[in-house]
């Protein structure tokens, strides 16, 4: 029977409805059988050796390898596949993360609705949800008291990992936000290279 077979289609909407139960219960929850259903096993969040003199805890964002690390210690650290900015929209330097958010509402900024004019028609905002480009978390990115306006969040496109594609953001898969957003808490620190 038709109603008997199991799509792709279904399973990543089965895997968002774990992703959505878990917040409502206070925790993530995610089904690992349900990782990356679309995506290239060489996007696999996995954990590897890191050179780098960060400290412990501090997120790295390689925009050129379009890889994220969170610093583990002992010359570990946990490496996330991600899409970036369009080139010179990236943000550059230290930050920390000032705000989080499970499914949070997105609103284009002026900026962005000029230079893609198609934008303008979600200026009024788009709620959290599986529709909102920001995903299933955001770490709001802050310098000093100052919100930059650029974050770390998931995405309802993640056939766009590994491009630079985005108003400057740095996008993950829900799944991967999910697992960096139990991972830093506000206060860590960020650095973009």
């Amino acid at each position: 029977m038709d109603n008997d077979r199991i799509t792709r289609r279904g399973l990543m909407l089965a895997s968002l409805g774990f992703l959505v139960s878990g917040c409502a219960s206070g925790g993530w929850q995610f089904e690992p059988s349900f990782a990356y259903p679309r995506l290239s096993s060489r996007y696999r969040r996995q954990e590897v050796d890191y050179y780098g003199n960060e400290s412990p805890g501090t997120i790295v964002v390689n925009t050129m390898e379009r890889r994220l690390y969170l610093v583990e210690g002992g010359g570990r650290a946990r490496r996330y596949a991600i899409a970036v900015g369009e080139e010179g929209l990236t943000l550059k330097g230290r930050a920390t993360v000032g705000r989080k958010a499970e499914w949070p509402s997105w609103t284009p900024t002026a900026s962005m609705i000029e230079r893609k004019p198609r934008l303008a028609q979600y200026a009024g905002g788009v709620p959290g949800g599986e529709n909102n480009p920001l995903g299933a978390a955001a770490l709001y990115l802050y310098r000093g008291a100052q919100d930059t306006y650029f974050r770390i969040h998931g995405t309802n496109e993640p056939w766009l990992i590994g491009q630079a594609v985005s108003n400057g953001c740095i996008r993950l898969t829900n799944e991967d936000i999910v697992d960096l957003y139990a991972r830093a808490p506000t206060g860590t620190p960020v650095l973009v290279i």
